[in-house]
């Protein structure tokens, strides 16, 4: 069967709407497993409160040992630059080495595993709320990695509910998001103006919808009551492996080669968009480092090679299939795209995995860097998918934008009215 496929591999991070002013800079090859947390484990988009702490380690796999230095730096809602000086948004210093790392220990793939936890003796504390860009550099101030975070106050309260689409075009694919924020303490003045929202989907800011406006006001309320402003594509539950015991097939694992490094080949997957919906259990695109034969998951877990197998039919023109999730921040490359292999008749890729347990989908990638992640797997109003309501205010005359409030909401609770 033909397939015509054109590689035009994204080597950059996705944008998305006028909400990117600023983009992540994608990591190179050599740097993998980067793990960024507040008080979620799982999430790589740490949402933290005022005085709560971050966690971000990664791995080197190039051997040598090399030191790196972080930056924090302040952005207002759209990821402009803020007009704060570094002194007013930080008390300590950025700017300096992640002293604490660690080498693998027992693995076939050598690695530095390295930890940076803030506070810290040199970043004692993130004084304001906002939008914060954390940048690695190396010893030559070249920029390796970024990722963004948020930090969050807690002068509203923000109530999150979770409705099937009133569209009967896509009563059957979408889901609506609808709150309320309530502002006892703080005053809003002319909320239209001063107050903007972010709403996420599974954490993935590439397909943040922001800046709803308020409806309509009740009291110390405002009000979210949209339906084709406020909704996503429901998606397909994720699919996933889990190759903690990295010499069976376990989980998701049809078999296990060594060679130089350990290689699992995964079960060939299909489409499922023509098929009804199966609720699985997943954890929204995320993932979790484990060896179930370590003591020390970090540094014990080793890396495998991972063989993705795709039987997908349909024409995809000059489109291309890629393995999408959180285990690379959702980033579209070269590593997660899948070549079409005639003999097969297959999609086929593979790429280094630290074991553990992980999330992805297959998604089609257009020229223009389009995700649809619906077009293989399909989107049902049914799949269980995390929202977050980010709430930001700038009084008039103030300098930067605070995040003065979230609220979060589960499709798993959808209802119909």
């Amino acid at each position: 069967m033909y397939r015509k496929t054109v590689a035009f591999y994204f080597l950059f991070c996705l944008t998305f709407s006028v909400y990117s002013q600023v983009e992540e800079r994608v990591a190179p090859s050599y740097i993998s497993t980067i793990q960024f947390s507040g008080t979620t484990a799982q999430s790589q988009l740490p949402i933290i409160r005022l005085g709560e702490s971050l966690n971000l380690t990664f791995d080197a796999l190039n051997g040598e040992e090399e030191d790196f230095y972080y930056t924090i730096t302040h952005y207002n809602f759209d990821w402009t630059p803020s007009d704060l000086s570094k002194g007013e948004y930080l008390d300590g210093f950025d700017e300096m080495r992640i002293q604490t790392y660690e080498n693998s220990l027992n693995t076939l793939q050598l690695f530095s595993h390295y930890i940076l936890r803030i506070p810290n003796r040199d970043t004692r504390k993130i004084e304001k709320s906002g939008n914060y860009l954390l940048s690695i550099y190396n010893d030559d101030n070249a920029l390796i990695f970024s990722r963004k975070f948020m930090v969050v106050e807690s002068d509203v309260t923000v109530g999150v509910e979770i409705k099937r689409s009133r569209d009967l075009n896509y009563i059957e694919e979408k889901q609506v998001v609808q709150f309320v924020i309530n502002s006892p303490r703080l005053l809003l003045i002319n909320p239209k103006q001063t107050v903007k929202t972010v709403v996420l989907q599974n954490s993935n800011l590439k397909t943040a919808i922001t800046n709803l406006k308020p409806q309509y006001t009740i009291g110390t309320e405002l009000i979210y009551r949209y339906d084709k402003e406020a909704a996503f594509w429901g998606g397909n539950e994720f699919l996933s492996f889990d190759n903690k015991d990295i010499r069976s097939a376990t989980y998701g694992i049809r078999r296990v080669e060594l060679n130089d490094i350990y290689e699992n080949f995964l079960y060939t997957n299909i489409s499922r968009k023509d098929r009804p919906y199966t609720y699985n259990p997943d954890v929204n695109g995320n993932f979790v480092v484990r060896n179930i034969d370590a003591e020390r998951q970090s540094i014990e877990s080793d890396y495998v090679r991972i063989h993705f197998n795709l039987q997908y039919f349909e024409d995809i023109g000059d489109k291309e299939i890629h393995i999408y999730g959180n285990f690379n921040n959702w980033t579209i490359d070269g590593t997660t795209f899948l070549e079409y292999d005639s003999t097969s008749d297959t999609y086929r890729t593979s790429r280094l995995f630290k074991q553990g347990y992980y999330d992805y989908k297959y998604v089609l990638v257009d020229r223009d860097g389009s995700v649809d992640e619906g077009a293989i797997d399909g989107n049902f109003w049914q799949t269980e998918n995390q929202y977050t309501v980010l709430v930001y205010y700038r009084d008039l005359g103030g300098r930067y934008d605070r995040i003065v409030g979230m609220g979060t909401g589960s499709s798993s609770k959808i209802t119909n009215n």
